[in-house]
């Protein structure tokens, strides 16, 4: 089918561009797509090389008519939360970039693979190679299963060495530093049955839709970053002069590694179905490397991958420190882009009986995400694992998180509240 083939185009340039920039002949491989004639190939290369508007991650390669729509019965202007796609009089797409958010939901429907979100990469070969400053790989707490059940986080952390990355942490350490600043800020902020709290850490897509369509909810949003830039920063803190990468499944990090406020966390993004692309055009198959253990994250942590997990990390982090606290976590979970509209809508007419309110972009959670590897029950169950492989269930009772905390500047749980010694942990959404 001519889909399939554009799509395998598509990924085959950005394995060409890998292998390329590895060899040290990047320019030439380019120079050689052009050579070959095809326009729509010649686009490919510009965005799987990093190339376009450096402050945009969704781009559109090609007219396609509205063919899919027919086919597929999937509308990339229907799937946009945001009413950044539209078609023109003829039926092709534009891309509003105004209200674009960088969610990706319009690329992982489009089955003609006229829209694609930008590849980055290939620009950091450059910095593996030249060694200058190190590179950190962290990864996002659903890497655990995507790849073959041979490969242990000590495999993969060794892959990534061997591509040149300094070292590879774990995002679900610094998820652990943020579920006890959630806990704490839950503690502040619901003191009375009807308050309540909206948590805003892990998924892009839940903070758009709050911070662009229901704006009246944006006081009850907890002022806490994401994980990712939790854990970007923290390096940055830690290694000075370093540079981050985050491996995920989802095309939304891409664009909120580029928002304003924290931009300075995290210098690419790459997917789990990217990375996958990058050790195959380079010839690396993580399975038969060595064991490079380092693993410190609670159960608390690990599960945020999946939809849930973040609620039931912080109501055991709230009951591990205040068991006599009487308004406990009434949490509920939005589950999907649908769901978290309905969510939200309800909480606003005020039909939600809960104080906690989580919401996932992805059905599933980030297991579900448009760029993983394995399906959502696989993920989640090899995260639900991975989280009782955990030595302890909260971060309270972690002593590397605490440890950790010590050389951030936070020598007091209770300094998360402090806007000056966690301010690399805060965001102001107002």
């Amino acid at each position: 089918m001519y889909e399939q083939n554009t799509q395998s185009n598509y990924d085959d340039i950005f394995k060409r561009l890998v292998k390329a920039a590895y060899n040290g002949d990047v320019e030439k491989e380019i120079k050689k797509i052009h050579q070959e004639g095809d326009e729509t190939a010649d686009k490919y290369a510009l965005y799987a090389s990093g190339g376009g508007d450096p402050n945009q991650v969704v781009f559109k390669v090609k007219d396609c008519a509205g063919d899919c729509v027919q086919k597929t019965g999937e509308d990339c202007e229907a799937s946009c939360l945001f009413n950044a796609v539209v078609r023109d009089m003829e039926g092709n797409v534009v891309i509003k970039h105004n209200n674009c958010s960088g969610c990706g939901k319009c690329v992982e429907v489009c089955k003609n693979y006229s829209l694609v979100d930008k590849k980055e990469f290939v620009p950091i070969i450059k910095l593996l190679k030249d060694r200058k400053h190190p590179v950190f790989a962290i990864v996002a707490p659903a890497f655990i299963g995507q790849y073959s059940p041979r490969i242990t986080p000590g495999k993969l952390r060794a892959a990534f060495k061997r591509l040149g990355f300094y070292g590879m942490v774990e995002v679900a350490l610094f998820a652990d530093i943020l579920t006890l600043k959630e806990a704490l800020e839950f503690d502040r902020l619901v003191t009375k049955e009807d308050d309540f709290m909206l948590t805003s850490m892990c998924c892009p897509i839940w903070f758009s839709m709050v911070k662009r369509v229901y704006k009246d909810l944006v006081p009850h949003i907890s002022p806490s970053v994401s994980p990712m830039i939790a854990c970007g920063r923290g390096i940055k803190h830690l290694h000075p002069g370093s540079k981050v990468v985050f491996v995920g499944p989802c095309i939304a990090k891409k664009a909120e590694a580029k928002e304003e406020d924290i931009k300075d966390a995290v210098d690419a993004v790459l997917t789990f179905k990217e990375v996958d692309q990058i050790f195959e055009a380079v010839g690396i198959d993580p399975a038969e490397l060595g064991e490079d253990p380092s693993e410190h994250s609670s159960t608390a942590g690990r599960i945020y991958a999946r939809t849930g997990g973040v609620s039931r990390a912080i109501s055991d982090t709230l009951n591990r420190l205040w068991p006599e606290r009487k308004i406990k976590i009434k949490a509920i979970q939005a589950d999907g882009p649908k769901d978290c509209k309905r969510v939200l809508k309800e909480v606003l007419e005020g039909k939600i009986d809960a104080n906690f309110l989580e919401g996932m972009g992805c059905p599933g959670g980030c297991v579900g995400g448009p760029k993983s590897v394995t399906d959502v029950e696989t993920g989640t169950k090899r995260v639900n694992e991975y989280g009782r492989e955990a030595e302890s269930l909260t971060p309270v009772d972690n002593e590397h998180v605490m440890d950790l905390l010590k050389h951030l500047g936070i020598a007091d749980i209770h300094e998360f509240l402090d806007s000056d010694k966690a301010a690399m942990f805060i965001r102001d959404f107002m």
